[in-house]
């Protein structure tokens, strides 16, 4: 269902969140695992580590939990991939979806509008990785922050622009430096147009010891 809003209407989204360390019990991991799709099986097969393989058996518990919202199941729907990577439901094309997970945590979103999601665990900010990825605009945010803030600004930077990333669909096409996100002096977030000029609008969220943002493309 979609909001309006002086005429306009505005996306909806549902997000999804899993704590992947109930999975480290044996039987509460098979017994998701046997519900999942071939594909997703793959996936959880393929990961060497077994915190891996929990957080790919998150990511396809909360894609399948999603979908039930819709009627859906993920066992029983096709996904297909885009030219960068990016999945969606050929079958149904006004649900959008994205995955993420760090650590111990997995996240989805559905949205009735493209969408991306990132969910990163807060450790020691990589200040060379920063100076490298980040523009120099997104580099003097995190460096001027007082040292205990500067961990939580490079990871509320890292998940905006990856969120950003997947929801334009772009992958690994899109330099992580080839745009900006602007943070303004009231801590807001600036607008962030994709390359089609499209405005996009975020969504932030922490605790735990994870922060984590959601990207949806306007209109």
């Amino acid at each position: 269902m979609l909001q309006e809003m002086d005429g306009k209407r505005e996306p909806e989204a549902r997000i999804y969140w899993m704590d992947v360390g109930v999975l480290a019990d044996a039987v509460c991991f098979d017994g998701h695992y046997r519900m999942m799709s071939p594909e997703r099986r793959k996936k959880v097969d393929a990961c060497l580590f077994p915190k891996d393989k929990r957080l790919s058996l998150g990511a396809g518990i909360l894609f399948d939990r999603g979908l039930i919202d819709y009627g859906l199941r993920g066992r029983e729907i096709l996904v297909a991939y885009g030219e960068n990577g990016k999945p969606y439901l050929p079958e149904h094309p006004h649900i959008h979806y994205n995955l993420s997970h760090s650590g111990g945590m997995a996240m989805a979103v559905f949205a009735d509008a493209e969408a991306g999601c990132d969910v990163e665990r807060i450790r020691q900010a990589d200040m060379e990785l920063a100076e490298h990825f980040f523009t120099p605009q997104e580099y003097a945010y995190i460096a001027g922050q007082r040292q205990e803030m500067r961990d939580w600004a490079f990871y509320r930077l890292w998940t905006l622009k990856e969120s950003f990333v997947k929801a334009v669909g772009a992958g690994l096409a899109m330099a992580l430096d080839s745009f900006c996100i602007t943070i303004l002096p009231d801590g807001s977030i600036g607008n962030c147009p994709g390359p089609d000029g499209t405005e996009y609008e975020f969504w932030e969220y922490g605790g735990g010891g994870y922060w984590a943002a959601v990207c949806l493309k306007k209109g």
